[in-house]
């Protein structure tokens, strides 16, 4: 709750007028505690995991070949009940799992000091300290990410995550309740580390959910705004994890490849890429199509001139079609 009754009260205060997003902030939360003001994340999350998805599932139930040919696994044809069964799933881990955990955690936003008053933070502001989230849950999210991959982790806690291969949008939440808790200590530690405005808090809650939501959405665009944003992954560079699924010792990061890069566990990926190149130079000379992004015929392409310094020791049949996914163990 702000310290101030008035407007008049917080321009003394500040030395200075109200800036029009200020005295908007002042008129919403001037009488409300920080508390309430914490728990929004509830409602946002619920808004986040329900709305965001939902154009790329329209596109997956309408199928239209404008754009299907965006589609990453476009043999994977999952049905609306299917869809709605997911949902279900997130919906009930949110009011049983995420809901309660958000409202018993104010303690600890409240010590590291996240604050709900004026001045407002700056746009630079807001945007150096989403820098420092994003990175600090990037390489924390990706180590734990590797231990989830482990037999054990695998087996107990994180193969429910696994259970799309071809990832929708209401699957980036889709986890065992331990893995989320779990992967909420890498969302935490950046505020932690740079604690910023309440605001801040809430775009960095919202815009880490939106990025997880497009890179299980299924569907590469070329027109995608995150295309732009350096070492980002997206969501043909986190589909191929989940295309190989538990077996996957690729792409372990969360919204970066830089992870991946050093500690060579990026090395299936690109080498699959180098392979479909090639495979698309051969289908140019003799005009036949790959239906699958991960498809790669197991006949007639020679991959002797394409051997590089890391040994391929997977091959795995996929979509009951004739077709070898190359993956490498790290």
């Amino acid at each position: 709750m702000l310290p101030y009754t008035t407007i008049s009260d917080a321009t003394s205060a500040l030395g200075r007028n109200l800036t029009y997003a200020e005295t908007l902030w002042f008129n919403y939360s001037a009488s409300k505690s920080d508390y309430f003001l914490y728990c929004h994340n509830i409602l946002f999350l619920f808004l986040t995991f329900s709305l965001v998805p939902l154009p790329l599932i329209f596109a997956d139930l309408m199928r239209s070949a404008n754009i299907d040919i965006f589609k990453i696994q476009p043999k994977v044809k999952l049905t609306s009940s299917e869809m709605l069964k997911c949902y279900k799933d997130v919906m009930a881990m949110f009011i049983f799992v995420v809901g309660p955990l958000q409202l018993v955690s104010y303690p600890s936003i409240k010590m590291i000091g996240i604050r709900t008053g004026l001045p407002l933070p700056s746009l630079w502001e807001i945007a150096i300290q989403l820098f420092v989230y994003f990175l600090v849950e990037d390489y924390t999210n990706y180590w734990i990410h590797r231990f989830l991959h482990n037999k054990w982790g695998y087996e107990n806690i994180h193969k429910i995550h696994h259970e799309y291969t071809a990832p929708i949008g209401f699957a980036a939440p889709h986890a065992h309740w331990a893995e989320i808790l779990i992967l909420g200590i890498p969302s935490f530690l950046g505020p932690a580390i740079a604690p910023g405005h309440i605001i801040t808090f809430w775009l960095w809650i919202a815009l880490r959910q939106i990025e997880a939501i497009e890179t299980h959405g299924g569907y590469d665009f070329p027109w995608t705004p995150t295309k732009y944003i350096p070492f980002y992954g997206g969501a043909d560079y986190h589909d191929y994890h989940h295309y190989v699924g538990g077996q996957s010792h690729s792409n372990f990061a969360s919204v970066f490849t830089y992870c991946d890069y050093i500690y060579g566990t990026d090395k299936g990926y690109r080498y699959q890429k180098k392979v479909l190149e090639k495979l698309k130079e051969n289908t140019k000379s003799n005009g036949t199509q790959n239906g699958d992004s991960y498809g790669i015929p197991s006949q007639g392409l020679k991959l002797d001139s394409m051997k590089s310094q890391f040994d391929i020791d997977m091959c795995l049949m996929k979509q009951k079609s004739e077709v070898v996914l190359v993956e490498e163990y790290s």
